[in-house]
């Protein structure tokens, strides 16, 4: 390849690139693509976000409450494959009708405050939004334009301010908006990103906007609002004075004054500031200015000019105009030091000692719980109170969505190893169940009073993450406790102690992750590691303040959730071995359940079955239901109303979910269960006799193993490291763990 060749290819691209995305254009130009799509133009910054959500799409997801729209805007492939939200629906969706509320009002009039727990992923939320108007930006649908003001060279001009008009396209108005860029003398840009539109005078944009956007075709939605940004807006101070300057010298001549507006388009971008922009906490106010003329030569600027002061604003403020600023832990600043948003947030305005900065941004900020608490209870409070858009960020109470937070950051290049299976699920579950606050029995009514009071931290991790009731629950019950899961799981959303405000942080997790990859006891990234750390991690109580609640009926005992983790992922590897020797498969499992729910089909209708194997009709089998019952009907049960309920259960699912494949699994996780355990009981002689084959397989006694059994042992782990990712040394350690634990008499 050459090198010229080459440059001359990406050149050409940029070219093509430049021309297409229409990044440079004169006043008219801009007039003309404004009059195409004028609501696309007339947007203000809450519009563009709520506008960039809903163009990379929502989809429904699982939530304890039901189904509930997620933005796909928080996903790493919408926000240009930076970072994934796990979770937080909820917030997404306040936030989301919080930017409706601002279209609809046409201003934005209040800061948004994410406030919760320290690790609760408030700033990956704004982050992902960052990212994903960022990407937005750069797809013609999210298109903005800025004003820059041009003055020619003397060789193109007559005197200081004349225009020749053999550069003005046929059929168009004169511009130096196209010259290039050796005839341009001085090129001045508008930090505060002006929209285009505050060239023309406040009337005739009124007009001009109402009308354009009441007839426009193909609208994105029926109720845009027009904002008061762009019917009230003026240019700013150094905008407005080159503004004035050139209209004194045209004579008035309006036309002439655009022939010097050249319209930019630009981008959002985190890195270089623009349209985006972070403030950590700090002393000073985020905006400030400095003279233009006593920064730059008088010779530069043209003669119009030289007698004109003008200021530059500059700071946070003004690099986050028309686009978003946050304000991370906003309430770790002195009070004198953010009072100003106080009118900012109310009249999107800024003071400033010469002009007042006139802004177009949403305003986010976030605090944790307790600078938060110490807010309220000071008497300025009472005025920001009206202001102030409260949206809470808890941490996560499902533990597999707590587990894509670490799957996200706890990889083999990140840690240098294999990760074991179960090793990142086990740190979800433990940190999920720091964070569960026993349920309040009195708030419920009759039998499900006593079911809540009884309900442990494991039985509410897995009732919010799968929807599935404690086995030891009979049909009545579990589905009454499913009918308030919603009820148990926004109980404690008014109180100031909310569930999902204490407990483990991600954080805190993640370390306790790396510090487990590097326990020289495992080859690999354990779960066996994981648990050590999480032992020692219970012991630092002065460090970790979750730590020294008290325990109340089980909940808190964080010592003991973390040998409750123990044997969930003993439950796992079981599973997997057993899955993996072939004894008996899911499958088996399913057929077995499919063919006791016909005979119960039939016995509930009063009619005869097929016999498949005689070919005569024949009453139900009883002695089968029976069978069948005493491995997976809770005791005490009566037969007939356990069938009733199986049949009424299944017949609901189908009004729910009339597209879905039945899966009687996931629909009855709990029978599947005891089904499982059942047959666990009956083959743990043959269960014991292989896992210790395997364990002599992958020690120095291999040879003791006859060709079969060696042959048998192969197989089993050549399906544990293809369908579970073991690899030879964390099969090992997992199967040591579980004989240990499980099959010693």
């Amino acid at each position: 390849m050459e090198a010229k060749r080459f440059l001359q290819g990406i050149g050409s691209d940029v070219v093509a690139d430049f021309v297409k995305n229409r990044s440079i254009l004169s006043f008219e130009e801009y007039l003309n693509l404004f009059l195409q799509e004028p609501r696309r133009q007339a947007r203000n910054a809450a519009q563009y976000l709520r506008d960039a959500l809903d163009y990379f799409g929502v989809e429904q997801v699982p939530h304890p409450s039901g189904k509930i729209r997620r933005f796909r805007l928080f996903d790493a492939a919408a926000n240009d494959g930076g970072i994934r939200v796990a979770g937080q629906e909820g917030v997404q969706n306040a936030f989301y009708r919080a930017l409706s509320n601002f279209t609809r009002a046409g201003r934005i009039n209040k800061l948004i405050l994410l406030h919760g727990p320290n690790g609760s992923a408030k700033s990956t939320i704004v982050d992902a939004l960052k990212r994903g108007i960022e990407h937005y930006s750069r797809l013609p649908v999210g298109s903005l334009y800025k004003i820059n003001w041009v003055f020619p060279s003397e060789k193109l001009v007559k005197g200081s301010i004349g225009f020749s008009d053999r550069l003005a396209p046929h059929g168009e108005l004169a511009s130096y908006a196209h010259l290039d860029i050796e005839n341009i003398e001085v090129r001045l840009s508008c930090e505060m990103k002006d929209h285009p539109l505050f060239l023309v005078p406040r009337e005739q944009r009124r007009r001009l906007v109402e009308q354009s956007v009441k007839n426009a075709e193909g609208a994105p939605r029926d109720d845009f609002v027009i904002s008061d940004y762009l019917l009230e807006g003026e240019l700013c101070h150094k905008c407005r004075r080159i503004y004035t300057a050139l209209l004194g010298v045209n004579g008035g001549d309006f036309l002439k004054v655009l022939r010097h507006v050249q319209v930019e388009r630009f981008y959002i971008s985190r890195r270089y500031q623009v349209g985006t922009v972070t403030v950590e906490p700090q002393m000073s106010v985020d905006a400030a200015y400095h003279q233009v003329t006593a920064d730059r030569s008088q010779m530069n600027l043209p003669a119009a000019l030289h007698n004109t002061v003008m200021y530059e604003p500059h700071g946070a403020l003004v690099s986050g105009n028309r686009g978003l600023i946050e304000y991370s832990d906003l309430l770790k600043r002195p009070l004198e030091a953010f009072k100003y948003l106080l009118g900012t947030s109310e009249t999107g305005e800024v003071p400033m000692e010469h002009f007042i900065l006139q802004l177009d941004e949403v305003l986010i900020a976030s605090s944790n719980e307790k600078h938060l608490g110490a807010f309220k209870e000071l008497p300025d409070f009472a005025s920001f109170k009206g202001r102030i858009e409260l949206i809470r960020v808890p941490y996560l109470r499902r533990y597999r969505i707590e587990r894509e937070v670490y799957d996200a950051q706890i990889t083999p290049v990140t840690v240098g190893k294999h990760i074991a299976p179960h090793a990142t699920e086990v740190a979800a579950m433990w940190a999920v169940l720091t964070r569960l606050k026993k349920p309040i029995p009195d708030r419920y009514q009759g039998e499900l009073r006593d079911v809540i009071d009884h309900l442990s931290p494991l039985e509410k991790l897995h009732l919010y993450d799968e929807g599935t009731a404690p086995d030891r629950l009979n049909l009545s019950q579990a589905k009454e406790l499913k009918k308030h899961l919603v009820d148990v799981y926004e109980e404690s959303d008014a109180y100031p102690n909310y569930e999902g405000r204490t407990g483990a942080s991600a954080r805190e997790i993640k370390t306790a992750l790396l510090n487990a990859a590097q326990n020289p006891n495992f080859k690999c990234l354990h779960a066996l590691a994981v648990f050590e750390e999480l032992e020692a991690l219970c012991k630092d109580k002065s460090i970790y303040e979750f730590l020294q609640q008290e325990v109340v009926d089980a909940y808190h005992d964080h010592e003991e959730f973390v040998r409750a983790a123990e044997n969930e992922y003993l439950d796992r590897v079981d599973d997997e071995v057993r899955e993996s020797m072939g004894l008996i498969s899911e499958q088996q499992y399913r057929e077995l359940f499919e063919r006791y729910l016909q005979h119960v089909s039939h016995w509930l209708k009063g009619e005869r079955m097929l016999n498949r194997m005689t070919g005569e009709m024949e009453r139900p089998d009883e002695g089968r239901m029976v069978e069948m019952e005493s491995i997976v009907m809770p005791k005490g049960e009566d037969s007939g109303e356990f069938r009733r309920g199986l049949i009424a259960h299944i017949g609901a699912h189908k009004l729910d979910h009339p597209d879905v494949e039945m899966d009687y699994a996931r629909i009855f996780p709990d029978l599947f269960r005891r089904l499982r355990g059942h047959f666990f009981e009956e083959r743990k002689r043959v269960l014991r006799k292989n896992k210790e084959n395997i364990l002599k397989y992958l020690s120095d006694e291999r040879s003791s193993l006859s060709a079969k059994e060696a042959a048998q042992v192969e197989s089993t782990l050549k399906a544990m490291v293809t369908k579970y990712r073991y690899c030879e040394n964390c099969a090992k350690d997992a199967i040591v763990f579980l004989m240990r634990k499980r099959y010693v008499d």
